[in-house]
């Protein structure tokens, strides 16, 4: 976990020492960097040094950067590390398959100092704050698992957090459904509430001032009375929740998928991740604030109390397919 350390750790692989010197050059007044020249290295390094982080190229001898990834991602060991392709491959057939085996991001060469910066800080603090989610899901008792039918009213990112947390305990999979619950809350809070942009958030981003936006939003008083709700309803064999917000409503179709036009920006994934890691459907209604994520297929195991699915999962962010 990054928080054991004093430094994340990021394993940077290329096989020209070129670019290995001036990724070292980038990172390594702020993280703690390690290396390996080639696939069979990277494998090895990432069981034995645990990275938070991996920085991979593609096109390499013997074992290219595809399958490095496709490996790191069928390793429960090595399985939730965020990888990052960074690499002079950047047609669009390259990007989709990237995503397709696990890519979080997609960088190109030759590599910008601040765009790789930007890029590491946020795949970090994102793995940092989904991996404190799975271990508070797996900590929080499961008493949610008997819930019915309930209404909660949220307005900021820490209630939105800590709500979804106990509203996954009522599903089957609660580490999969916390993540989705979460960046759907969130996304109600910054660009439903508080009406905060897609490129607006893109600027903030580089900036490093998302969060002290969302606060300095949130103490105005034009959006002092704003709040989300999230319901739940536990259906015979179904588990939905809607998510309502009072903004103005957006079109979400460009963001059910992960667009291959929009992996070089540091966010724009959530909705995306919800839908097709979290649920088995993410339906927006009306205008566009409104969400109903479901399960379907959910069975009572009424031997343990708890939720299993009847059909199997599919991946999780971080683990399988692409993620936000």
């Amino acid at each position: 976990m990054i928080s054991n350390r004093e430094r994340p750790v990021i394993l940077v692989v290329d096989d020209e020492p070129i670019n290995i010197e001036v990724l070292d050059e980038i990172l390594r007044r702020d993280y703690g960097v390690r290396f390996a020249t080639n696939g069979v290295m990277a494998l090895e390094m990432a069981i034995k040094h645990d990275p938070d982080l991996i920085l991979l190229d593609i096109m390499m001898p013997e074992m290219d950067g595809h399958e490095v990834c496709r490996r790191l991602k069928a390793d429960p060991r090595t399985k939730p590390i965020p990888v990052v392709f960074v690499t002079a491959m950047c047609g669009k057939e390259d990007i989709v398959e990237g995503l397709r085996l696990g890519a979080y991001y997609y960088l190109t060469k030759p590599v910008d100092p601040p765009a790789i910066q930007a890029v590491v800080a946020a795949a970090l603090s994102e793995y940092a704050t989904y991996s404190a989610l799975r271990e508070e899901v797996n900590r929080t008792a499961s008493t949610f698992g008997l819930l019915e039918r309930g209404r909660f009213r949220f307005r900021t990112l820490d209630e939105a957090r800590a709500l979804a947390v106990l509203l996954a305990k009522a599903c089957p999979e609660p580490e999969k459904r916390v993540l989705g619950l979460t960046e759907l809350m969130i996304n109600a809070v910054e660009h439903g509430n508080l009406g905060i942009t897609y490129q607006e958030k893109s600027a903030l981003h580089k900036r490093g001032g998302w969060v002290d936006e969302v606060e300095r939003r949130l103490s105005l008083a034009e959006y002092a009375d704003r709040r989300a709700t999230i319901e739940f309803t536990r259906l015979d064999d179904e588990i939905h929740f809607l998510i309502c917000d009072q903004g103005a409503g957006f079109d979400p179709l460009a963001y059910m998928k992960i667009d291959p036009e929009r992996v070089f920006d540091s966010h724009g994934r959530g909705i995306a991740m919800a839908n097709m890691f979290s649920f088995d459907e993410v339906r927006y209604l009306g205008k566009g604030n409104e969400v109903l994520a479901a399960l379907k297929g959910v069975v009572t195991n009424v031997l343990d109390g708890g939720r299993t699915p009847s059909s199997p999962a599919r991946g999780a962010p971080f683990g399988s397919s692409a993620v936000k």
